[in-house]
């Protein structure tokens, strides 16, 4: 009898690797985004270069900006509640770092493939507002308040929209689960064309469009930008914190950014499923 060798590891090993590899895919995406765009496009877009110095064309900037936070000491006010100005940041970043959980990658490669993926999807997002209101109530400052209920307030406001965006992909998906969506549009045809399936972008394409109007609001960019407004209230939510603490608002956002963009090419352009396969 010929042996067979599989490998056939225990759920602890298999969620440990995908916990391993989670925290490899966050980080990184959320790098390639502040580079790109942060970095270079916005630079571009302004006539200018941006960093060059560190590394070729500026590529090592990233790692010489995360290497000066860390080095910042790590400051409070002397009127905040510690712990809860100190828990803030995490409970931001893990609401980020869940929102991966059902992101898939692949037919097999998905941490968690749950049936019901888009309502954790909503929900969990939604998680970051209790951070944010505690960031700013913390921090003893009227203007982190200001900020932060400004934050609270927008992100509130724009989940409705968001919510009835992704409505008509689970219309026509006939499922809440993201490989059942994948799988919808990879099996689906165009006028009886089969041959790159049926993309929601070209049947949902206005819901495509609100749904990217309403991330633009929920990562507070412009010109959505009310809760830093730093020309009006100094800054947000975050402006009392330094080091690595504020290192963590910011990997959060463009971790945010990187994880919404997923699952927009997920709900609308097919997913990982490839056209002419």
């Amino acid at each position: 009898m010929t042996p067979v060798f599989a490998l056939d590891p225990a759920y602890w090993q298999v969620t440990t690797l995908k916990g391993v590899l989670a925290l490899v895919v966050v980080p990184t995406g959320a790098a390639i985004i502040v580079f790109v765009f942060l970095f270079k496009f916005v630079s571009f877009m302004h006539n200018r270069l941006g960093p060059m110095e560190a590394g070729p064309h500026g590529s090592l900037q990233l790692l010489a900006e995360a290497g000066k936070f860390i080095q910042k000491e790590d400051l409070a006010p002397a009127a905040a509640d510690r712990k809860i100005f100190q828990w803030a940041p995490l409970v931001v970043m893990v609401a980020t770092f869940l929102v991966y959980v059902v992101i898939p990658a692949g037919p097999n490669a998905v941490v968690e493939n749950l049936p019901g993926g888009i309502y954790y999807v909503l929900a969990v997002s939604s998680l970051s507002v209790i951070g944010i209101l505690m960031a700013g109530w913390a921090s003893a400052n009227k203007y982190a308040l200001l900020g932060g209920l400004r934050a609270a307030g927008q992100l509130i406001a724009y989940e409705l929209p968001m919510v009835l965006s992704v409505l008509g992909v689970v219309i026509a998906a006939g499922s809440i689960n993201m490989q059942d969506i994948v799988a919808a549009q990879a099996g689906g045809e165009i006028f009886g064309f089969s041959g790159i399936g049926n993309p929601f972008i070209l049947t949902q394409f206005l819901g495509m469009m609100i749904f990217l109007i309403t991330v633009q609001a929920e990562l507070t960019q412009t010109p959505f930008d009310m809760p830093v407004a730093e020309s009006e209230i100094v800054s947000g939510f975050q402006v009392e914190y330094t080091g690595v603490r504020f290192l963590l608002f910011f990997l959060a956002e463009f971790s945010t950014a990187f994880a919404f963009s997923a699952i927009a090419a997920t709900l609308f352009l097919g997913g990982w499923a490839l056209p002419f396969e």
